[in-house]
């Protein structure tokens, strides 16, 4: 559910699709800490905000990052992460140069990432509720 705990509508459809997302920096380098974590934890609601995105948790570790978010079906789930992973990188490479010499490569983000969905039913309950669709 959102904060709100109903179901979101926005023009032609109604949704309650939540996503939790965690990435890694790259080779698990500890660098989100400090004023970094601090900067990239005001990103994360910023970038929410202006994207139309609802940031309803996040969690910054020293090597990884977990969001939990909602968003209208427009967005795919892997242009929610390019969003996240690409804004945060330029923003924090720009206030924090310094971190470009703790990362070989000069990247923040390992590319991949992790994606789960979940929304009020479980896939279980879904499962039996269209297998009894047939029945009537």
């Amino acid at each position: 559910m959102n904060k709100q705990g109903h179901w979101i509508r926005a023009r032609g459809c109604v949704y309650n699709v939540y996503y939790h997302f965690v990435w890694s920096t790259k080779y698990r380098r500890k660098v989100l800490i400090g004023s970094i974590a601090e900067d990239l934890h005001w990103l994360h609601e910023l970038i929410a905000k202006q994207k139309g995105i609802t940031l309803i948790n996040q969690e910054i570790m020293p090597d990884h990052v977990h969001l939990f978010v909602t968003a209208h079906p427009i967005f795919a789930p892997a242009n929610i992460a390019k969003i996240f992973k690409g804004i945060t990188a330029k923003k924090l490479f720009e206030k924090h140069p310094e971190l470009r010499d703790q990362l070989l490569d000069g990247h923040l983000w390992n590319p991949s990432y992790y994606v789960g969905t979940c929304g009020d039913a479980t896939k279980d309950v879904i499962e039996r509720y269209v297998e009894m669709q047939k029945v009537k």
